[in-house]
């Protein structure tokens, strides 16, 4: 890890890109699959109405006890929903697919939902297993996504690739038509191998579980690596994936909500990540946000817990609202 960063003099590599409008993301309300067409619809209008620019949504095939939902199936759906909402995966696990239809989903995207979609990637390992029940080496996940979008970024830019590595081997491939307006594709991973690859073949990075110190600290390594590989003019959009727990008057109550929905999940105890989840109400949760937009972030995707399902988006509408005061 480094902890003084300095930047070349001559640097065009803005690791913070302080002059970008923060935007904020909704994880995908946990009762809007149970609701009726016209529920769905208006709850999605309710989202772009409080002030969220997009929905987003992980991606798993088989997770821990077999849970998971596909996330180009589930933004596809959203992104229909509404025609102003914009839609996100967050966090897709490339490793378990092959590039070339994962490039014609995302080609798809941006006809049906044209410059709405954002496509966050990862190559996940909190459960080994889903990858070895996919036919995917965990030892070989890393080359896997790095390989994976350099082929999936040749093709969406109207080339015909071949591409020969050490997982994948492609001739004359093409995918048309070619996305009219480029899909911003985003990194998560908090190891320094994840913040190179998102240097070297995204717009930025996605981080998660780690301190405001730490987040700084990771886009100074990204902003020395872009510089290396000749990407110091991209307009970066780093990100941060915290889940919340919210209550509006009870911190107690929001802990509980945040607790119960990560252990349900994860399937391990909260305290293994209550030192990155934050907590409270309302204005406790936004202030313990703050330091994050100080060290750069530029995206927020929250996933939002409460003891009321129903207050989801409304709670996090709060803390969106202050942090925009900001």
């Amino acid at each position: 890890m480094i902890l003084n960063v300095t930047y070349p003099r001559d640097s065009l590599v803005d690791p913070t890109n302080k002059s970008m409008k923060i935007k904020f993301g909704l994880a995908t309300p946990s009762r809007l699959w149970s609701l009726d067409w016209e529920g769905r619809q208006q709850t999605l209008s309710d989202i772009v109405d409080l002030g969220f620019d997009h929905v987003f949504m992980a991606d798993h095939v088989s997770f821990r006890d077999g849970s998971g939902t596909d996330g180009f199936v589930e933004v596809a759906s959203l992104s229909q929903l509404n025609p102003k909402i914009g839609v996100m995966i967050s966090i897709y696990l490339l490793p378990l697919r092959h590039p070339l239809p994962v490039a014609r989903q995302l080609a798809s995207m941006a006809r049906i939902a044209p410059g709405r979609m954002i496509f966050g990637v990862g190559i996940g390992g909190d459960d080994r297993h889903e990858l070895e029940v996919c036919g995917v080496d965990p030892k070989r996940r890393g080359v896997r996504a790095n390989e994976s979008l350099t082929i999936i970024r040749r093709l969406l830019e109207g080339e015909s690739v071949t591409f020969s590595g050490l997982e994948f081997d492609i001739s004359d491939a093409r995918i048309k038509p070619k996305p009219r307006e480029p899909i911003p594709i985003l990194v998560g991973g908090r190891s320094d191998a994840a913040l190179e690859r998102a240097a070297k073949h995204s717009e930025g990075w996605i981080g998660v579980w780690c301190s405001a110190k730490r987040y700084a600290e990771a886009l100074g390594i990204l902003a020395e690596k872009a510089e290396e590989f000749g990407r110091n003019q991209v307009d970066w959009s780093h990100g941060y994936q915290p889940w919340i727990g919210i209550d509006k008057k009870d911190p107690k109550k929001a802990r509980a909500a945040v607790a119960k929905g990560m252990e349900d999940f994860y399937k391990i105890p909260f305290s293994k990540f209550e030192r990155y989840t934050p907590f409270g109400t309302p204005s406790q949760v936004a202030e313990q946000l703050v330091p994050y937009i100080e060290s750069g972030c530029r995206l927020f995707n929250l996933k939002v817990c409460a003891s009321k399902p129903e207050e989801e988006m409304e709670l996090g509408a709060e803390v969106l609202a202050l942090l925009r005061k900001n």
